[in-house]
């Protein structure tokens, strides 16, 4: 099944309030029958008036089942709920006094609704619906059998009644106003938080642009730069210069690690995938990450901990390298004497914990943590290694959770979905 959009959710949040209404509604009928009936001395017919009840709360299972199937709500939808709110509420006035009945004025709680819940079409609509109703209980209706009080003022019984109905009808529009001002505020602050990942995601993509670019450029120079070194590596006098020749080989290797990058930028923006897809699996890949970032980075204390079990199979990522290598560095920069990296297995996910034991992360980082330019390093560019981990992870379907430990410190958790790192999903 298809994820519901921000309006879809929105739509079923009202139907939920739109039954909750309703559930109110059926109480305060039984109320009011009882009270008029048994306590007043006026008689209605019961039996009519609790069949509409009971159709209320008909009506109401149906829409929570709808509810519960987890599908969108159309406008069409809503209307209908509305409408046949209408006639339950036009049936119970016709049997009891019709537009001399106070609570008429409810049919205008049914028109704001409307106008706040349903399109325009939609709301006039039922602002012609309940205006038809109003004229129609004027002229037909079934009349009530009850005394007229002469007396003036709030102690006339249809006064008391309209206050009743106003005092009712103002509660319930603030209960249901506010509570569909919260959904509407929730749907922006969800398509809000979508336009930030959308421009966060912009950004990475022109990056991994200006990076692969770089890679093309750095192609030229380094093959050139290949050249010349493998033509002094055959040349014979600077060969028998022992301290040349230890040189050579010096520069042979950093010039072999500078391709293997630039390999790996371009394979990370797709451009090679040519060369084959390479499988391996999970404990072998931390295995791997952990080995090379330790004779790289050679910290003081590096405390490796694989409890990965059982293994599983999975592609080789080398954005799910260059994430940990980030997380890595960060930990050692904060904590040179000691950095800590476990792996475990939830399920069918893969959690990995960075620890390092520095002073952890102030309050505004962990507030606004992985976010492009936020950081305490002072200098160009700090902060994008975090950004890139959380966005690498949001992409992979995955979560990142920072966060400061008792004793100093802070711990960076890192859970990945297997699937992402399937052969079907690399």
């Amino acid at each position: 099944m298809a994820p519901l959009s921000a309006a879809d959710t929105t739509a079923r949040k009202n139907l939920l309030l739109l039954t909750q209404l309703r559930w109110i509604a059926v109480v305060g009928q039984l109320v009011t029958i009882w009270l008029v009936d048994f306590e007043l001395g006026i008689r209605l017919p019961l039996v009519a008036m609790l069949a509409v009840v009971l159709f209320l709360v008909m009506l109401n299972l149906v829409s929570l089942l709808r509810y519960r199937r987890q599908e969108s709500v159309t406008n069409t939808e809503l209307f209908v709920e509305l409408l046949l709110d209408i006639a339950a509420l036009t049936v119970q006035l016709y049997l009891s006094g019709g537009a001399l009945n106070p609570f008429i004025s409810l049919f205008l709680l049914q028109v704001i609704l409307g106008a706040i819940l349903l399109e325009a079409w939609s709301v006039w609509s039922l602002v012609a619906v309940t205006s038809l109703c109003f004229v129609g209980l004027t002229v037909f209706h079934r009349d009530l059998a009850m005394q007229h009080s002469h007396m003036g003022g709030f102690w006339n019984l249809h006064v008391q009644g309209m206050f009743i109905c106003f005092v009712l009808a103002s509660c319930l529009l603030v209960l249901f106003i506010t509570r569909i001002t919260a959904n509407l505020n929730a749907r922006d602050a969800y398509l809000a938080e979508l336009r930030r990942q959308s421009v966060e995601e912009e950004h990475i993509v022109r990056m991994g642009l200006l990076a692969s670019g770089a890679a093309h450029e750095l192609g030229t120079p380094l093959s050139t730069l290949s050249v010349l070194l493998n033509d002094w590596q055959h040349n014979r006098q600077l060969a028998q210069n022992p301290e040349l020749a230890e040189d050579m080989r010096e520069m042979q290797a950093q010039l072999d690690r500078c391709k293997a990058i630039v390999t790996g930028i371009l394979l990370s923006s797709g451009e090679a995938r040519g060369e084959g897809t390479v499988r391996t699996s999970v404990r072998a890949l931390l295995d791997e990450v952990a080995l090379d970032w330790q004779l790289l980075r050679a910290p003081v204390d590096f405390s490796y901990v694989n409890a990965f079990e059982p293994d599983a199979a999975i592609v080789s990522d080398l954005a799910l390298k260059q994430v940990l290598f980030n997380v890595l560095d960060n930990a050692v920069e904060a904590s040179p004497d000691r950095v800590e990296l476990r792996a475990t297995r939830r399920a069918d996910a893969l959690r990995i914990e960075v620890t390092d034991h520095g002073t952890g992360f102030r309050p505004d980082i962990l507030a606004e943590f992985g976010k492009p330019y936020r950081s305490t390093k002072a200098r160009a560019g700090a902060g994008l290694g975090l950004f890139l981990v959380v966005n690498v992870l949001r992409r992979l379907g995955g979560t990142v959770e920072a966060r400061n430990i008792a004793g100093g410190g802070a711990c960076v958790t890192l859970d990945l979905p297997l699937a992402a790192l399937s052969e079907p999903a690399a």
